[in-house]
């Protein structure tokens, strides 16, 4: 079920999904992609949702958005369905911004993120090291601005996928290569990941799961650590050999054991 929501501002915003009775979760996509959630079974009474970020599906560009303003558009989607509750899963890039969830909106019971970046002012890491070329490439870009990230083409970018990788994307894990053709989504995601991300992580107070393949250097698993030592009550679960496709696969038995 797919619908558009109309928000106060005037932006359409593409909203996948609807309310379980017991708990809803809300799927933050990863670079680039779509809120239409991941095929994994959640436990009875839990129902999937999820949001295309602004410039992405049927939901109206943002220029200049952060991670805090995907924030805000998922809490009105709990403000229209009338949630006292709910939770937030993100996948690669979708991380920062089901962080910025979590440090958002109270009513966000837990969160669990897949491969997330840290924040690109994060004290003490060195944020591009082990990173592959072309995503330093693309977010070495973004930080000089829209025009920068740009002139990069896509068919120039290569993840350099584990054999792993490979592997989950031939046993289940295919759906993540279906999202495509919106050419303003993943520039500005890219520009919202070496931002300020509009909220802080201190105000995380749920418990937070981070889920990081030792083998992924798209998001080098150094993200994943920082993150547990920031927030105040964190998880890290390193999958060890793991990529960063791979790392999704264990993502099930974590949902089947949140709180």
């Amino acid at each position: 079920m797919t619908q558009t929501l109309t928000l106060p501002d005037g932006r359409g915003l593409a909203v996948h999904g609807a309310p379980g009775a017991e708990l809803t979760v809300f799927w933050h996509h990863g670079t680039p992609g779509t809120g239409a959630p991941p095929p994994f079974v959640l436990p009875d009474g839990w129902a999937w949702a999820g949001v295309d970020r602004p410039g992405y599906g049927d939901s109206t560009r943002l220029p200049g958005r952060s991670p805090a303003d995907v924030a805000r558009d998922v809490a009105a989607v709990a403000d229209e369905w009338g949630l006292s509750t709910y939770a937030v899963v993100g996948y690669s890039g979708g991380g920062p911004h089901a962080l910025a969830s979590a440090a958002a909106d109270a009513r966000v019971a837990w969160a669990i993120t897949v491969a997330s970046l840290a924040p690109r002012d994060a004290d003490g890491l060195d944020w591009y090291d082990g990173m592959i070329a072309s995503g330093v490439a693309a977010l070495g870009a973004a930080e000089s601005g829209e025009d920068a990230r740009r002139s990069l083409k896509d068919e120039d970018y290569d993840p350099e996928f584990t054999e792993r990788d490979w592997e989950a994307l031939r046993d289940g894990l295919g759906w993540l290569g279906e999202a495509g053709g919106f050419p303003d989504g993943p520039v500005d995601d890219d520009l919202a990941y070496v931002r300020e991300w509009g909220v802080a992580l201190a105000d995380i107070r749920c418990p937070v799961t981070l889920l990081h393949g030792t083998a992924d250097r798209i998001v080098p698993v150094a993200h994943g650590r920082w993150l547990a030592a920031a927030l105040a009550d964190a998880t890290l679960v390193e999958l060890d050999g793991d990529g960063h496709v791979s790392a999704l696969a264990a993502l099930p038995r974590f949902l089947s054991a949140s709180p």
